[in-house]
């Protein structure tokens, strides 16, 4: 130990294990301080969107479910709310008008807050739970539509409320615009007095449910089994689809550069390990001149390997722990209120990634240190032991993709990068080669600068492949980065833009539809498509019962609820066809279309026979293709839309969706007085949360393009750095033949440059293969063609690692030839 700590203190001060330490600190701070962040970010978002359901996760029920499980709940130190939903009419005088009501216990919601306001359509401000016994809220048509104000009393069932506040938001489920009415909010104990309870009421109990993930997890394991098809356990990603989509595509990314991060990190370890053991080679032949045995040298070295990967680590864990809290200062007016603290496990995967690092990349170029002959003291140029190329390709390989997949857990983004890391190794092969067969005619005929820069690409045409696949990996990585980035960022925008639609319009009567459009279009308001609506159920499929596809997985939420179907002659907008074909001109018999997630989940193809039940009718109907949709547009969706003709006969509502300002609030008392049956609900919040989280993750992007670019350079520098003692010693013979500076800075610069643009042409060839596999498999988004990156990619090749390699240049010339040439250089 005295003797690693002894090498390691001299090979820091000499230099020589700098670009080694370098690496893997920044390989450790890049994936601690990204999945720090991350981590907390997270947390956050999903704090505060769990927010929009009211808690971790609810059950629905048609009837009570039994306390033992509400007990086995609090036993797993979960938290639990109740309510009841159920629609009424509120009588105020000799106005009546159908509501939704929502009865609520004292401790809903678990999860975010109420917003409610003093006057119609007044400010609102966050409450933490609902109205008291004997109230009740009331969102602001109400009181327009019945005539009454603050404090007076309305009626619901048998029990008279006073109104002491209007009802803005509360925490919902998905699907909630198609509740019946405009909503009302009442205390859980007035329920029984009210006798809306009776046999035959329409009535929905919902349990709120939040706690630790662990807890929760323990909680559905028991739960599960005990679920019916009745039944419906959801959380965010089913009661919220379009705002778990926004965090869901987020972690997505962020996933994508971390892992790029540990690749780039990654590969500049690998290049600095090789180049420490070339540097070491005279020493282990010293060492075992003087009587050291091979396991001796490579117990010898394994130790200051370890020893540098202490170091590493410690450094690496400290600076990504900086690298965070700077991230979350920095962010500090995007990020939510209230950052939870990190946890343990980002910390040991930044550790696990300097380990694997070290051991896949470091260490098989140290091992045939041990094997050197000590001849090499006499005979420089004696060759050093080969190490096994499936040794060290293969623990590369094997390393990066380990590291990879660790990080992202997913194996379609590690096996998109990995094809086009392969294809531009491929690639490079060609290019080695046409620099061995081209190379000379073209030197020969060119002037003496770029003659003596094609003789040195021709000459070290085996090392040129390996930076030359060095340089198009990195240069590929970074620009992967930049165009998803940039993708994501346009797709957001056009999906959440700012005068995306905030209020639905819901159970409007066929006979009313011509009236409401001309009265939207009175008002400037400008609607989305009007889109019928039946409720019905799938009950066979192929024949078959439907309920035989419930998995334990569905947890209730199974195949044979009730949903909501529609039908139309064109594809809706922001709907895609990825399977079968859409009935235009016209349809082939009974048809129907399923989303893809919907299809996916219940094992649905194109062709297979449904059997829907719509009132007191069925309706059998052929699935004719599966369509992937837009959860984030907050327009009107729907898992099943049927071909003219299959639906037709039944009775339906309409609803569609419209933009409001804030200021323009006042005109929905135009619309509740002409419409009175219309149900306008507003998803003001929704809009915002998703855009909020699509500012507060763009924010994150921007600071880990920094650290992903900052390996990036590190790379390529620790690649130009890795053939410098080659060139150094050319550069003392040819200045020691008189050669001048300008002439070898000029030749390395052309050589650098010619690399750097071969590199950037293979970079564009293989981004193109990896972007095609991101974007439909892992972001799902439509891929457009970049044409530019074929000129970015060339260009900043050969600027970039042309403008390092004369950066690293100057020291060559600068080092007096004698020096060189003596082999005392560091």
């Amino acid at each position: 130990m005295r003797l690693v700590l002894r090498l390691l203190g001299r090979h820091l001060r000499s230099g020589e294990l700098n670009l080694l330490v370098l690496g893997l600190t920044v390989a450790v701070a890049t994936v601690s301080g990204i999945a720090l962040f991350v981590d907390r970010l997270q947390q956050a978002i999903l704090t505060e969107s769990t927010a929009f359901i009211g808690g971790d996760r609810i059950l629905t029920a048609p009837d009570p479910v039994s306390q033992d499980w509400l007990a086995a709940a609090s036993r797993f130190g979960l938290s639990v709310s109740r309510s009841v939903r159920t629609p009424s009419m509120a009588m105020a005088g000799d106005r009546m008008l159908l509501v939704s009501v929502h009865a609520v216990d004292s401790a809903y919601p678990l999860k975010g807050s109420l917003r409610v306001a003093d006057a119609a359509f007044g400010a609102d401000s966050a409450v933490s739970e609902g109205p008291a016994p004997g109230s009740i809220w009331v969102e602001s048509r109400v009181l327009g539509a019945l005539g009454v104000g603050i404090g007076e009393p309305l009626q619901i069932g048998a029990r008279s409320l006073e109104v002491t506040r209007v009802l803005v938001t509360e925490p919902q489920l998905g699907g909630g615009y198609l509740s019946l009415g405009p909503r009302a909010m009442m205390a859980l104990d007035d329920l029984e007095a009210s006798g809306l309870v009776q046999p035959g009421s329409r009535i929905e109990y919902r349990y709120f449910v939040a706690g630790e993930p662990q807890n929760l997890a323990e909680f559905d394991a028991w739960l599960a089994p005990k679920l019916e098809a009745v039944h419906r356990w959801v959380g965010l990603e089913e009661g919220r689809p379009e705002v778990a989509d926004a965090i869901g595509r987020a972690e997505r990314f962020l996933l994508l550069g971390g892992s790029l991060g540990v690749l780039l990190a990654g590969v500049a370890v690998a290049l600095a390990g090789r180049r420490f053991s070339e540097n070491q080679l005279n020493d282990v032949a010293i060492m075992k001149t003087f009587g050291a045995t091979s396991s001796r040298v490579l117990r010898l070295y394994l130790g200051l390997l370890g020893a540098v990967a202490l170091l590493s680590i410690g450094l690496g864990l400290l600076l990504g722990g900086l690298v965070q809290a700077g991230f979350a200062a920095l962010l500090a007016n995007y990020l939510p209120s209230r950052l939870p603290a990190p946890g343990w496990m980002p910390l040991m995967l930044g550790a696990f990634t300097g380990m694997v690092c070290l051991l896949g990349f470091a260490v098989p170029p140290m091992v045939r240190l041990h094997r050197l002959a000590p001849l090499r003291v006499l005979r420089r140029e004696l060759a050093p032991v080969p190490i096994s190329g499936w040794l060290t390709y293969g623990s590369a390989a094997g390393a990066a993709f380990l590291l990879m997949w660790t990080y992202s857990r997913s194996w379609t983004l590690t096996a998109a990068l990995f094809a086009g890391a392969t294809l531009a190794l491929v690639a490079s092969g060609g290019v080695s080669a046409l620099l061995l067969l081209g190379g000379r005619a073209i030197g020969m005929q060119a002037g003496s600068l770029w003659r003596l820069a094609f003789a040195g690409l021709r000459r070290r045409a085996r090392s040129n492949l390996l930076q030359i696949l060095v340089f198009a990996v990195a240069l590929m990585l970074l620009l992967i980065l930049v165009l998803v980035r940039t993708a994501l960022l346009e797709a957001w925008k056009n999906q959440v833009p700012a005068d995306a639609p905030n209020h639905f319009a819901v159970n409007i009567a066929a006979d009313e539809v011509t009236g409401f459009q001309m009265l939207l279009r009175d008002l400037g308001i400008k609607p989305e498509p009007l889109f019928p609506v039946v409720r019905g159920r799938i009950t066979a499929v192929n024949d078959e019962s439907a309920i035989d596809r419930i998995g334990p997985e569905d947890t209730g939420y199974g195949i044979d609820r009730e949903l909501s179907l529609t039908w139309s002659a064109k594809l809706p907008t922001e709907n895609r066809v990825i399977e079968g074909r859409w009935w235009d001109p016209s349809p082939e018999g009974a048809e129907v279309s399923l989303e893809r997630e919907f299809a996916q989940r219940y094992g649905l193809q194109v062709d297979d026979r449904l059997r829907l039940a719509v009132a007191d009718t069925e309706v059998e109907a052929r699935v004719a293709s599966i369509r992937e949709l837009n959860w984030d547009s907050m327009r009107p969706n729907f898992y099943v839309v049927a071909a003219p003709g299959v639906l037709d006969r039944h009775a339906a509502t309409y609803l569609t969706s419209f933009f409001l300002a804030r200021d323009e609030k006042l005109l929905l008392n135009d619309l509740v007085r002409a419409f009175p049956a219309v149900s306008v609900v507003e998803i003001d919040a929704i809009v915002r949360q998703v855009q909020q989280i699509v500012q507060q993750v763009t924010q994150a992007i921007e600071l880990v393009m920094v650290l992903i670019l900052s390996a990036g350079v590190l790379v390529l520098f620790a690649s130009v750095r890795a053939s410098m003692d080659e060139r150094e010693r050319e550069a003392a013979l040819l200045r020691t033949l008189g050669a001048r500076r300008r002439l070898i800075i000029g030749s390395l610069l052309t050589e650098f440059t010619v690399l750097g643009g071969i590199a950037g042409v293979l970079a564009a060839a293989a981004t193109e293969v990896a972007l095609r596999m991101l974007y439909a498999q892992v972001f799902q988004i439509g891929y457009q063609p970049v044409y530019w990156v074929w000129l970015a990619g060339p260009a900043v090749g050969a600027l970039g690692i042309g403008g390092l390699g004369w950066w690293s240049a100057r020291s060559v010339v600068q080092t007096p030839p004698g020096v060189v040439l003596r082999g005392y250089t560091n």
